[in-house]
């Protein structure tokens, strides 16, 4: 069929080409159509830049009562130590430029014990985080960043992610002195596709952030985390993690860790183990110690609301040293919240018990978490 079979021939011949024209260009549309909406759909959307800031605040507070050992006041009288206390308080500002730089600013209250300062005794406030961030998600995956600054360390901030109470008191490696929560320096940070795992790296003073850089020795720290099956519908909730620290007190005197860690978390229950081996010579002329240690949890997930918290410690500081052991109990109820703000709240009630070379100490406790 021609154009001519198309269009009556009664039409005169430039009234004929003009609709012959319009024809194909109607054609023309109806087959580019599809082909343009294809392309605007295969276009990634643009990223939002606006400005954003958001603050928020973390608390936790306690009543302890020690049971053992006793004391002694100045008179002379026995009595079991028991105290209120805020142990944490701090404020988060978080804030983005554009979708490729943020930062994180945060000040923490820390108990004076300086004692020739005249703040002796009072909650003083300290830096804990203040980094700038700068996000890779347009050249790799998600989540993959490069920070500066005074900025989380690999390890603990993640795994208190998975074991989230932080508030009864902080995971073996931190409360031993062996780990630090923060410290300044750069960290990169990748995740792997299809939610593989993750690998954090970062080089920074190695003093921690309570304390200025001492000498010309830098910390190496590395986490390298694979989730094995993300897809299955149990054990994606299994993570295998191993950590390198590698650091020196002076020259030749290496402070060095190596963690290798198991967690699984499900609806029902998160639980986790980590096998701790250090090294630590603070001098040319000082033995070398050698530290060997583990620590294992399980959070069940009772009624609504309610999880137990079980917990066990071990520790050689050295192989020359005694045995240190701890074990938690608690039972806590976290609070639910419908807000769309990520709020965590809720009450502990804790035993925590010390079995050690110096003697044993035990401690019955009511913690509170306070987070948004």
């Amino acid at each position: 069929m021609t154009t001519t079979d198309v269009v009556p021939a009664s039409l005169g011949r430039k009234r004929r080409g003009a609709i012959v024209r319009m024809m194909v260009l109607l054609l023309v549309l109806v087959i580019a159509t599809p082909l343009t909406a294809q392309e605007k759909k295969d276009e990634k959307p643009k990223p939002d830049d606006t400005p954003s800031f958001r603050i928020g605040a973390l608390f936790f507070a306690d009543y302890t009562y020690t049971a053992e050992p006793a004391s002694r006041d100045s008179d002379g009288n026995t009595f079991h130590p028991s105290a209120f206390t805020v142990s944490r308080a701090y404020i988060n500002v978080f804030g983005t430029l554009n979708h490729l730089i943020s930062f994180r600013i945060t000040p923490e209250s820390a108990r004076e014990t300086g004692t020739g300062s005249s703040l002796s005794g009072s909650q003083t406030y300290r830096l804990k985080f203040a980094y700038a961030q700068f996000n890779l998600d347009d050249w790799l995956t998600k989540g993959s960043f490069i920070r500066a600054g005074l900025l989380e360390t690999p390890y603990i901030g993640w795994y208190e992610g998975i074991y989230r109470y932080r508030f009864q008191g902080t995971i073996m490696v931190d409360r031993e002195g062996f780990l630090i929560p923060s410290d300044s320096g750069v960290a990169f940070h990748y995740n792997f596709r299809d939610d593989y795992g993750d690998i954090h790296a970062a080089v920074v003073n190695g003093e921690g952030f309570a304390r200025s850089e001492a000498n010309n020795e830098k910390a190496f720290e590395v986490r390298g985390t694979l989730r094995p099956l993300p897809k299955a519908a149990v054990l994606k909730g299994l993570k295998i993690t191993a950590y390198v620290h590698r650091d020196n007190y002076v020259a030749h005197g290496p402070r060095d860790r190596t963690i290798a860690q198991a967690t699984f978390e499900n609806p029902r229950i998160n639980a986790g183990i980590d096998f701790l081996s250090s090294r630590d010579r603070r001098g040319a002329t000082l033995p070398q110690l050698e530290g060997r240690g583990y620590s294992i949890w399980a959070t069940p997930k009772l009624t609504k609301g309610w999880e137990l918290l079980l917990r066990h410690d071990q520790l050689r500081p050295d192989r020359n040293v005694g045995l240190r052991k701890r074990d938690i109990e608690g039972i806590a109820y976290w609070f639910a919240f419908t807000s769309k703000t990520p709020i965590s709240t809720a009450i502990l009630f804790d035993r925590d018990a010390l079995r050690a070379p110096a003697g044993p100490v035990t401690n019955y406790g009511v913690k509170m978490l306070l987070s948004f």
